[in-house]
């Protein structure tokens, strides 16, 4: 920090930006992105009349100590919410969009989408849903195409799509069980 940044950023504005850091991090899991955005979102309502070169000196102290922590990965991050976003019958595309969003790199993004499986994540999305083998009664050309539409905003492809509303019930806890043991 050069003389014109220590003046307009105090030690106790330092250590404060450390705790504040420390206690969102302990809380849940963030990605470098959002832990800078909190904090200069915070600060700034703290510390009035401190301008965005001091809000990113506080930001960056935050991102720099949850980092020396072991507690920002965001490749750790991008896992654990692919792996989530999985479980909730999110398509690869979803995750990497969602990731993006998060701020995680695009290569990074794109990384953790590669491991969601997506016939699995479908499948989930369909029982949820109430959908294809999980339907209470028999699903009419109107239903069909919602079931279809609703798959295909969840970024799942067209293949993808009418396998899955096609196969029975076994066949899909069959899917549902061997995704979980492997």
């Amino acid at each position: 920090m050069d003389e014109s940044e220590t003046a307009a950023v105090s030690e106790r504005m330092l250590s404060w930006a450390r705790n504040s850091a420390a206690y969102r991090l302990s809380r849940r899991m963030m990605s470098e992105k959002q832990l800078r955005e909190a904090i200069s979102r915070k600060a700034a309502q703290k510390f009035e009349g401190l301008d965005q070169e001091a809000l990113a000196v506080l930001a960056d102290e935050a991102v720099c100590f949850g980092k020396s922590m072991g507690a920002i990965d965001d490749r750790t991050y991008a896992d654990v919410k692919a792996r989530s976003a999985m479980l909730g019958g999110k398509s690869r595309r979803a995750v990497a969009q969602m990731l993006g969003i998060k701020g995680i790199e695009t290569d990074l993004a794109r990384s953790a989408a590669e491991d969601v499986n997506e016939l699995w994540a479908a499948v989930l999305y369909c029982r949820k849903r109430a959908y294809g083998a999980f339907r209470r009664e028999e699903a009419d050309p109107t239903r069909l195409n919602r079931e279809m539409a609703a798959l295909a905003r969840q970024g799942f492809g067209f293949s993808l799509v009418k396998q899955v509303l096609e196969m029975d019930r076994q066949e899909a806890e069959t899917i549902i069980a061997a995704a979980r043991q492997g």
